[in-house]
């Protein structure tokens, strides 16, 4: 009978054992032909899309957790930064490829994400790309 092996990164773990009853937890499966030694070695997923430099200059990682809150109209997101760079969003079943179609999910508006996510206990989206093109320019 076949074994199935499922590995998980210690980023994925922190965060299930911090997830409360009202988190959706998302988990991906990726079924493929590989032989037994190149699936022991799981496949790093390269960052694309909007996160991608923020990802690969290492400002924002797979694991992190995003979220606002806007007073006004009472409301609040969260999402996690997956390892290609898109954005589960919670009470969402598909990643969202860009801070504003994640945010535009959460507000029902079209909206900034840059401006609107932040990293928890940490800077906006948009503090974080202009801190990289600070550096970019720099050099």
């Amino acid at each position: 009978m076949p074994t199935l092996s499922i590995h998980f990164d210690p980023a994925v773990i922190a965060h299930l054992m911090s997830a409360s009853g009202d988190d959706t937890i998302h988990v991906t499966l990726t079924l493929g032909t590989e032989d037994a030694s190149a699936a022991s070695t799981p496949k790093q997923l390269a960052p694309h899309g909007p996160l991608a430099d923020l990802m690969q200059a290492g400002l924002l990682k797979a694991g992190t957790v995003l979220s606002f809150h806007q007073r006004r109209a009472n409301r609040s997101g969260r999402a996690v930064v997956t390892a290609d760079g898109q954005l589960v969003v919670d009470g969402h079943a598909t990643p969202f490829p860009s801070p504003s179609k994640a945010a535009e999910a959460v507000t029902g508006n079209v909206i900034n994400g840059w401006t609107l996510w932040h990293v928890e206990g940490g800077p906006t989206l948009d503090v974080l790309r202009r801190e990289l093109e600070t550096r970019s320019a720099a050099q």
